[in-house]
């Protein structure tokens, strides 16, 4: 496996942090908004952000999330086909440049999705919370769209971008809906649950296509990690990790330190690795600690550094190799 974190486009802190913690691997969104440089379509953009992980001695392993406005996209709007053309040039700029993943969603309208960002945690951390019994119940701009239209938005996107892809080299990991519910505020969702995931991979026969496994919403899910992951992995479509964990259900649940939630962290890194996982690995989605800011919810320096420790200590003990 290889340890990787999830270090933003110029270098700060955590890139420091990550190096002395022996952090080799990055993860990186590289949407304008963030970066101060233009889309990464233009690979100018992206091989300067490539050199900066590089000269800092870390592999830049992966992007994630939305590396644009992608609404068009997802909604089926007039538009999509210019900006799936930009998609499909940022892909031919990752196979050039060496990038070999791509950590994206489906989710429309409303992203990752919290109620709190200062839940009470353990020893007064800070954690972010979501309860949809508190969570808007009016229609967002777009009004109501169903959960097939989704389907078929997700379908033209994916067999326009896959051939792309696989011509770039580049796999594709589908990460789940996040709160893992078919809707919230009339915006359907797809990625939901697992079974939805083998649907999706059924759309395109590609070794390009394939799953980022993000444990606590699979968990959320109800999914048994010790079917699902070899299920995945038994068809060569493990490509990237979210190590986290969560308290509750996907309707109400609390994010947690890694070793406090329900989740047996040992015998799940012990499936991934007898699953043939290989890829990148990253923690999520940590508590907010003492003295920290809580400006980033769920990305404080101090929770990420002891997720990496536990992470690695469990690793060494299991004889799993990493780098």
């Amino acid at each position: 496996m290889k340890i990787a974190e999830f270090l933003p486009a110029t270098p700060n802190r955590l890139w420091k942090l990550s190096a002395q913690l022996g952090v080799k691997h990055a993860i990186c969104k590289c949407a304008p908004d963030l970066t101060g440089l233009p889309a990464i379509w233009n690979i100018e953009s992206l091989k300067t952000i490539r050199d900066r992980f590089d000269g800092a001695g870390f592999t830049l392993d992966g992007l994630e999330g939305d590396p644009f406005d992608m609404t068009r996209i997802k909604l089926g709007l007039k538009g999509r086909d210019e900006d799936i053309e930009r998609y499909q040039q940022m892909l031919r700029n990752m196979g050039r440049l060496e990038i070999p993943l791509i950590c994206y969603n489906f989710m429309a309208g409303i992203g990752w999705h919290r109620n709190q960002t200062d839940a009470p945690g353990r020893g007064g951390a800070q954690v972010t919370r979501f309860d949809l019994a508190l969570a808007p119940k009016d229609l967002t701009e777009y009004g109501e769209v169903s959960e097939e239209r989704m389907w078929d938005n997700y379908t033209y996107f994916i067999q326009s971008v896959m051939p792309v892809a696989e011509e770039a080299g580049v796999k594709m990991g589908m990460h789940p809906d996040d709160p893992p519910l078919p809707s919230l505020r009339g915006m359907g969702r797809i990625l939901y649950s697992p079974e939805n995931f083998d649907r999706a991979l059924s759309l395109v026969d590609s070794s390009c296509h394939g799953v980022t496994y993000c444990q606590a919403n699979f968990g959320l899910m109800g999914a048994d990690h010790a079917k699902w992951i070899p299920h995945f992995g038994k068809k060569n479509k493990l490509f990237f990790v979210h190590f986290r964990d969560v308290k509750g259900t996907a309707e109400c649940f609390d994010e947690t330190f890694h070793d406090e939630g329900p989740a047996n962290m040992v015998e799940v890194l012990k499936l991934y690795h007898e699953s043939g996982f290989e890829g990148p690995i990253r923690v999520d989605h940590v508590p907010s600690m003492a003295g920290e800011a809580n400006d980033q919810p769920g990305y404080g320096d101090l929770g990420r550094l002891f997720a990496i420790g536990y992470l690695k200590g469990i690793l060494e003990t299991l004889g799993v190799p990493f780098e």
